[in-house]
């Protein structure tokens, strides 16, 4: 097992990636009010694959071949991970409430660590802590302190399709961790993108919202490089590297900062406003990622 020292470049490349799916919000509000849900997903990982593709040409001077069980496995991801992930958000998001939908995928972290207990990851106490202390923190800031509002409602298919980007991205986790035994963390998502984004695009076309581009403003094209180029393509990659080194639980703690990032930068970039309960809720999800990727080491001293 690396040491913690070795491990800070990975842990500090989790932070960026939190950081990185928190912008996504503020981009995607910026697209979606010019193009529609589907098309955007497509377009979003048109530049995603083309981003890791050329990652993955320049540094195995060419596109690595894999064998038909590693295919398989990054098929899996692609359906799973992108393409049933984003269908799910933006039915989810027709029915139900940004809040709590972001609600309900803050439970992801929860779902990939007992997920992965049940595959020999060991989730240890502490660990179950912090994923609790992490998962309350979210609940404040979401719900601006009142989560009981947010959990008074009929559970509809609005809920259920946010639930299934739980499922989801726990699914696309756990392969992930399994085809990395054999793929390179860049190699394996780039072709997990390319996938889950021919199937985005045959939806697309199906559906008849990719079949023409309608004029989009500087802004949503800027927006579109964003989601692609650094939310679909340098982000998985270095999620899928610390999914690798740190394990699928670990790794997954980092997303309870995802909903932080997205209030901070909607604050700063939109001019929203941050109330004291999003502040407290921040810091209980900065001590729940601490707790979680708490050594051995460190508890003793």
């Amino acid at each position: 097992m690396p040491s913690e020292e070795r491990l800070a470049p990975v842990i500090v490349q989790q932070l960026l990636v939190a950081l990185i799916w928190g912008g996504t919000w503020i981009a995607g509000r910026l697209v979606s009010a010019e193009l529609p849900p589907l098309a955007a997903a497509g377009w979003r990982f048109l530049f995603g694959s083309l981003t890791l593709g050329f990652l993955v040409w320049r540094a195995n001077g060419g596109l690595p071949r894999i064998g038909p069980g590693d295919a398989v496995r990054v098929l899996a991801m692609g359906a799973f991970g992108i393409f049933a992930y984003n269908l799910c958000f933006f039915f989810g998001l027709k029915h139900v409430q940004a809040g709590r939908a972001a609600l309900v995928v803050a439970l992801n972290p929860v779902a990939v660590a007992l997920a992965a207990s049940f595959f020999g990851e060991k989730l240890a106490r502490r660990k179950v802590l912090g994923i609790a202390v992490a998962l309350a923190g979210c609940l404040l800031v979401i719900s601006h302190g009142e989560p009981q509002a947010l959990l008074g409602g009929a559970l509809g298919l609005g809920e259920l399709a946010i639930l299934g980007c739980v499922a989801s991205w726990t699914v696309y986790t756990l392969i992930g961790r399994n085809a990395g035994r054999s793929l390179a963390p860049l190699t394996m998502t780039f072709y997990a993108s390319l996938a889950g984004g021919l199937l985005l695009a045959l939806a697309g076309l199906g559906e008849g919202s990719l079949r023409a581009l309608p004029h989009l403003s500087g802004q949503a094209w800027l927006s579109l490089v964003y989601l692609g180029v650094l939310g679909s393509g340098f982000s998985y990659v270095w999620y899928a590297n610390g999914v690798m080194k740190l394990g699928a639980a670990r790794a997954a703690a980092f997303i309870n900062l995802v909903p932080i990032c997205a209030v901070l930068l909607g604050a700063a970039l939109l001019g929203e406003r941050i109330d004291a309960m999003e502040i407290a809720g921040g810091a209980l999800v900065l001590v729940g990622v601490w707790q979680t990727n708490r050594s051995k080491a460190e508890m003793r001293t």
